[in-house]
């Protein structure tokens, strides 16, 4: 007796209601460092900077007379937070310019400059992957949003997939139009 399994049906990810376009529901954690702007470093290099600068403040302020041996500890543990903290806060700032929750005109010309490129060349627009198309949309269904919540728990995504819950569409249109004008052009 053999069984035949059944096609699993797409379901596409919501859409959320945000002031600025969507660019990637689901953002690689490579893209979201690169995309990341200068503010975004320097937000986060503040924050990682403010732990250890205020158990200096600290110090000064309320001396914890705990020896010579007692405060580098400290200062080695709350630079290791701020180093974390820092580089959650720069992502975190990154994905929601992603997400369309912040300004992200920079990010929508960067996202269709390097997705126009890639349909130019021919390559796939997210990347390659190792996985089944089934566990590609289990990665995508858990780590999707999940820039939300990265304050509670940090979970990015590190599988290229194609479920970003936008039309590709509109990188084949525009690559169309820009092979087009090259060809008119010569």
């Amino acid at each position: 007796m053999t069984t035949q399994q059944q096609p699993r049906p797409y379901v596409p990810s919501k859409t959320l209601d945000t002031p600025y376009p969507l660019i990637d529901n689901d953002p690689h954690l490579r893209r979201v460092i690169r995309y990341a702007r200068p503010s975004d470093y320097l937000a986060g290099a503040a924050l990682g900077a403010s732990g250890p600068g205020l158990m200096l403040l600290w110090e000064r302020v309320a001396p914890s007379h705990v020896g010579k041996g007692g405060f580098p500890p400290i200062m080695r543990l709350a630079g290791a937070l701020g180093l974390v903290g820092g580089f959650l806060y720069c992502c975190e700032r990154s994905t929601m310019r992603f997400y369309g929750f912040r300004e992200n005109k920079r990010e929508m010309e960067m996202d269709m400059r390097e997705m126009v490129d890639k349909v130019k060349k021919g390559e796939p627009l997210y990347g390659k992957s190792s996985l089944s198309p089934h566990m590609q949309g289990v990665a995508s269904r858990n780590s999707r949003y999940s820039g939300v919540w990265l304050h509670v728990l940090p979970w990015f995504n590190l599988v290229n997939h194609e479920q970003h819950g936008v039309d590709t569409a509109k990188y084949y249109q525009q690559a169309e139009r820009e092979l087009e004008a090259e060809r008119t052009k010569s």
